[in-house]
Parts: structure tokens; C-alpha cells; sequence
């Protein structure tokens, strides 16, 4: 595509409607709309989107100051012979290809061999080999820059470099292998920029109809080639959060949404893993809960850094409402994680001590347990999809699930002085109520931060207290409705 606008160059000025498609008319009116968006639009897009109009106008400029340069080359006799030399198959391969792989990018070496073009001594027979080499030549910075990335990001580019090599191998073997049987007619005709796009097009085109069936082949060359890298018994996917896209902080904040995602689910499960053990303690199921606190720990920590690197950028309004977000549930995600291991540490002192368990609090404890398991499944489906009408649910389940701790603190109390419970038992399970109404309030936490970015505001206990006072109708319905379910 950026030939065929850079083909616009070769368009002349003329008289009447055709001065209107002239590479000049067009770049005056594309640079004077683009300056104005630029200096006048308090919009950001509209912005953008004058930044782009300005740059393509100068690309358009550079071509013409370009072609204007080159065009006393066409009466030079040692650059005619350096035309002919590139006739040649090998020699004009091999220069696409250095020449692309030093100005890295092959749509410029194309736009040049426009500029070229204007001399009118470029034929087909010297363009087309230069037009192959520049798309194997364009693969290599993209080789170099993965050089570090992770395993994926080095298959995509080496990917890149087949698709291109093969595409390169199979156009010019056709062609010259039918060119030497039956010798086409427009071989030594000189072409134009217009005519350059064509043929660069056709040949991209033909690529991608014939390697399109081999996806499949080339997918398994690179994983042969770049093989998976050996994985620990526990893996986080932070390597999504690659510097390479800081520049462009939409794609970068879209990485940290799915990396935070997953540590949201690490830190359930890990909620869950450590519920588990009060039923049925084991020391493989205590390591897990451990293995995984420190991979949650690891999650904090990348993301963290990533986030703060994207914050130094030019952000959109949204943008920044996001960074808000995600800063905000990051360290409340990271002390579910370190309460669920808290949780973990009750149930092995448990199995340890041998305190007995009473099915009274065990009945007690599936009540609870069911409890913060929603209000965690709300708050994590408010956080990863945006779903507000869970978010409001959160607060009127939290304040259930601390009533339900105070009861059960009191019923504890009374039985250790009456001697029911032994003194361990109490302490123990004392800890345990307060980890899971920290929990709670970690989900709290998250829910209203969603809900301050829909009402502008930024200080998560003044909006919780007056949520609280203002009891709203909505709050009053969820609190209802949770107070039926959740009782002892």
C-alpha cells in the first residue's frame, strides 16, 4: 500500500482536474489540514490523527525532493551500467537485501526504486530481483529486535524471515525458470513509480496465496527450530509485558489487563487451595499454596515496574483511568494471595497440634466460606470484564461477611470460657476469621475503586462511608438478599 501512495509522486500537475491529483496539490492540502488538527484541536484524536496527515505529507514531500535529486542520474553512463549489473539475478537479490537490511524497512527500498524509477533507466529486469531481496532484507531488523523476547516473539519473527525468504525463492524461481523457456516481452521495459507498486504488489500477493496452505508446515519449522524453553513446575505469563510496548501504550496496558488477569486467578485458586487444606491438610497441598503466594509476590513485582513505565508515556484520559485501576487492585490481589497463605498456616498449625474439629464450626465455616467465595468471584468478574452490577454487590456482600466474623468471634469467646474450646483452638481459628474478613475487605477494595472511576472519585474510604450511609436503595436490596442467603 505505501507504493502505491508514494506512486502518487509521478503524478504531474497538468491543467484543469488533474491539478487536483498532483503530489504537490494533494501534500499542500494533507499538511494544511493536518497542521490545523495538530495546533487547533483540543481533542486528542483529532490530534493523532493531524499527526498522521502531517507525516504523510512530508513522506510525500521527501519522494518528490528525492526524485527531483536522482533525475540527473538518468544521463549518467556508470549509473546506466550499475542498472545493468543489477539485471542480474544474484547480484540484484543480494543488493535488495543489504541495501533493505540497512535502511530497515523494505517499503522505503521500494519507495527509493520509485524515486529511481523516475530516472528512467530502471527496467523490470533490475527492479524485480531488487524488489525480492528488499522483502528478505525487511525480516532482518525484525530478527534483530527479538533478540532477548520471549519464545513466541522470537517465533513470529523468524516466521517473518519464511514467509518472505520462501515467498522470495518461489516468485523468482517461477519466473526466471519461465523467463529462460519462453522470454517475456517486458523484461528490459522501464518501469514507473506506478508500475513499481504494481509489481511489488503482485509479487506480495502471489506470497501470501501461496504459503497461506502452509501455515500449518511453517508453524511446525519454527517450533522446531526455537523450541519451547524449559518450564518450571509453576510458570507466570508476565513475559507478556515486553518493553518493546511502552511506546505504544494502548497494546501495552491491553498486556497488563491480561497479566493481571491471570494473577487474579492465581490468587483465587490460591484462596481456594488453602480452604482446602482445612478440609483435608497435606504437605503437597501446603507447598502449592506457597509455590503459588510467591509466583502472586512475582506477578506484584513485574507488573508494578511495567505499569510505572507505561505511566511516564503521553496517556489518554481512559488510559490513565486504567493505570489507576490496575495499581489499585494489584497489591490488593497480592495480599488475597499472602491471606490465603495466612489461611494455610492455620490449617497446618491444625494438623500439627491436633486440635479437634467441631462439626458446629464446620458447619459455620462452609456458611463463611461460601460467602467469600462469591464476594471473590464478584469482585474478580468486576475487575477482569468491567461488570459494574458486580462491583455494586461486593460492598453489601462484604459487610455480610464481616457481621457473620463477629458472630462467630462471639460464639468462640463464649465457648473458650465455658471450656468447650481449648485455648489453641480459639487463637487458631480467631486468625483465620480475621484473614478471611481481610480478604473481604481486599474485595472491597477492588469493587470500589471500579466504582470511584464511574463517579470521579479517588478516595476509597470517604466513598465507601458514604455508600454505607447513604443506604441506598440498590444496597439495601443486595444487602437483603445476601443476609437470607448467608446465615448461621
Amino acid at each position: 500500500i505505501t507504493g502505491w501512495i508514494v506512486g502518487l509522486t509521478s503524478m504531474g500537475g497538468g491543467s484543469g482536474i488533474g491539478a487536483f491529483f498532483s503530489t504537490s496539490f494533494i501534500t499542500g492540502v494533507v499538511a494544511i489540514i493536518g497542521i490545523v488538527l495538530m495546533k487547533f484541536s483540543k481533542k486528542q484524536i483529532r490530534n493523532r490523527i493531524g499527526t498522521i496527515l502531517l507525516g504523510f505529507s512530508v513522506l510525500m514531500f521527501g519522494m518528490s525532493a528525492m526524485s527531483g535529486a536522482v533525475a540527473p542520474l538518468s544521463q549518467s553512463d556508470s549509473f546506466a551500467s550499475m542498472m545493468t549489473a543489477f539485471s542480474n539475478p544474484v547480484v540484484g537479490i543480494l543488493v535488495g537485501v543489504v541495501f533493505t537490511a540497512l535502511i530497515q524497512s523494505s517499503a522505503a527500498a521500494v519507495g527509493i526504486l520509485q524515486a529511481l524509477s523516475m530516472t528512467g533507466a530502471l527496467t523490470f529486469a533490475t527492479a524485480y530481483p531488487i524488489i525480492l531481496g528488499a522483502a528478505v532484507g525487511g525480516a532482518l531488523p525484525v530478527l534483530i529486535s527479538a533478540i532477548g523476547a520471549s519464545v513466541n516473539a522470537r517465533r513470529t519473527a523468524f516466521v517473518h524471515l519464511i514467509i518472505d525468504t520462501a515467498g522470495a525463492v518461489f516468485c523468482g524461481a517461477v519466473f526466471y525458470a519461465i523467463n529462460a523457456v519462453h522470454p517475456f516481452g517486458f523484461v528490459n521495459a522501464a518501469l514507473n513509480p506506478i508500475s513499481v507498486a504494481l509489481v511489488n504488489t503482485i509479487f506480495r500477493a502471489v506470497t501470501v496465496v501461496v504459503l497461506t496452505p502452509c501455515i500449518g508446515i511453517m508453524e511446525k519449522i519454527v517450533c522446531a527450530i526455537i523450541k519451547d524453553e524449559p518450564a518450571s513446575e509453576i510458570q507466570g505469563d508476565w513475559v507478556l509485558l515486553e518493553d518493546r510496548f511502552i511506546n505504544t501504550p494502548a497494546i501495552a496496558i491491553e498486556q497488563c489487563r491480561m497479566v493481571l488477569r491471570s494473577m487474579s486467578d492465581w490468587a483465587r485458586k490460591n484462596l481456594e487451595d488453602a480452604f482446602e487444606l482445612l478440609r483435608d491438610y497435606s504437605e503437597e497441598g501446603y507447598d502449592e499454596v506457597e509455590k503459588v503466594e510467591s509466583l502472586v509476590d512475582q506477578y506484584e513485582d513485574h507488573l508494578g515496574t511495567y505499569i510505572m513505565k507505561i505511566s511516564s508515556s503521553e496517556l489518554t484520559q481512559k488510559q490513565n483511568e486504567d493505570i489507576y485501576l490496575f495499581l489499585h487492585a494489584l497489591t490488593d490481589l497480592e495480599r488475597i494471595s499472602d491471606h490465603a497463605e495466612n489461611i494455610g498456616d492455620s490449617a497446618k498449625e491444625m494438623f500439627e497440634k491436633q486440635i479437634p474439629r467441631f462439626e458446629d464450626n464446620t458447619k459455620r465455616m462452609e456458611v463463611l466460606h461460601a460467602a467469600l467465595k462469591e464476594v471473590v468471584d464478584l469482585s474478580m468478574r468486576a475487575l477482569n470484564d468491567g461488570d459494574l452490577e458486580a462491583a455494586r454487590r461486593v460492598e453489601a456482600l462484604e459487610e455480610i461477611i464481616d457481621s457473620l466474623c463477629d458472630e462467630f468471634k462471639h460464639f468462640h469467646i463464649e465457648n473458650m470460657r465455658t471450656g468447650v474450646y481449648s485455648r489453641d483452638y480459639s487463637f487458631v481459628f480467631n486468625d483465620l476469621l480475621t484473614d478471611i474478613e481481610r480478604v473481604s475487605d481486599h474485595c472491597s477494595n477492588i469493587a470500589v475503586g471500579i466504582l470511584e472511576l464511574q463517579h470521579d472519585e479517588f478516595d476509597t474510604h470517604s466513598y465507601s462511608e458514604r455508600m454505607k450511609k447513604q443506604r441506598a436503595e440498590q444496597f439495601d436490596r443486595y444487602f437483603d438478599e445476601y443476609n437470607q442467603k448467608y446465615h448461621f
